[in-house]
């Protein structure tokens, strides 16, 4: 078992522990190419992996490539995706996102994160998810658990994400990246929620800040 308080550094301290609590951290979206966690991940916005999975798993086995998602038209691909919420401008970004790809990149997913970036819809934290799981590419997306459990742990001061990806990506080495982004998400959807954190069951009291800043007579 790992133990916090040792010599080591805190983050591979952090690492360690995260990992050995949840040694199955992965992206919970289900896809089988780039393409379909684009939009899975597109789809994801204030909504729920569990969700945005019920709802591609029908979608896809109508559409899973740019061409016959545009084949479907607004109005049906956002009558599949109704249940997710967002789904007039989702809908709106996805065709236009599958226009690009069919005009610039013959259908394909580009693996660049700036070229990702261009596409309609697509923000900072989209790409990185595309090209660190799709691709394999060392990248560190900042959602809003990766954003929480990295200033309760006192790993960041940044107050927007890009600022909490650059303070991470210098703490933590690059090929640990994509798995740290895991880790704190697991971390943060099944011990550090954002209205009732499970201390009792956390791994990480030992260095957390808000945790000591909460409970100074502990340490």
């Amino acid at each position: 078992m790992t133990q916090i308080g040792s010599n080591e550094p805190v983050s591979q301290l952090i690492f360690e522990a995260l990992q050995e609590r949840f040694p199955d951290a992965r992206c919970e979206l289900e896809f089988h190419t780039p393409f379909e966690l684009l939009i899975s991940t597109i789809l994801s916005a204030q909504c729920t992996d569990e969700r945005v999975n019920l709802v591609t798993a029908a979608l896809f086995a109508e559409a899973n490539t740019p061409e016959t998602i545009l084949a479907l038209g607004q109005i049906k691909l956002e009558n599949k995706i109704r249940s997710l919420g967002l789904f007039h401008n989702k809908a709106k970004n996805i065709l236009a996102s599958c226009k690009v790809l069919v005009e610039n990149f013959e259908g394909q997913v580009p693996a660049d994160l700036e070229l990702l970036r261009d596409l309609p819809g697509v923000g900072r934290k989209t790409a990185n998810v595309v090209v660190s799981n799709a691709f394999g590419i060392p990248a560190l997306a900042v959602d809003t658990h990766v954003f929480r459990v990295a200033h309760r742990l006192g790993l960041a001061k940044g107050k927007t994400p890009e600022k909490v990806e650059e303070e991470l990506k210098t703490i933590f080495l690059q090929e640990k990246w994509s798995l740290v982004h895991h880790l704190f998400i697991f971390h943060g959807r099944r011990i550090c929620g954002s209205r009732k954190p499970l201390c009792v069951e956390c791994p990480l009291t030992g260095v957390c800040k808000q945790y000591k800043e909460y409970n100074p007579g502990l340490h």
